[in-house]
């Protein structure tokens, strides 16, 4: 191998480890006792979805959403779509 090749090996590495070094931590800054996110809503007071054919919930009424999920799973449960 040449010297020539064995400076740009050795430069490369060099050039690699300090890419490495310069990383800056990702961490996000918290402030004790401070909620920092958007604060959650309940999800019976969001609108119903337009484009879905069984959205017969109300906003803001918990027993219709509850109704609406019940509804909705049993539609995905294999058991009663296959008849069993």
């Amino acid at each position: 191998m040449s010297a020539r090749a064995v400076v740009a090996i050795v430069a490369a590495l060099g050039l690699v480890a300090l890419a490495g070094c310069g990383e800056k931590p990702q961490a996000a800054s918290y402030k004790q006792g401070k909620y920092q996110g958007k604060p959650d809503t309940q999800p019976w007071d969001n609108a119903p979805l337009a484009y879905t054919d069984t959205n017969k919930w109300t906003q803001g009424d918990q027993k219709s959403w509850e109704d609406e999920i019940k509804t909705r799973n049993q539609h995905q449960n294999e058991y009663v779509r296959i008849g069993h």
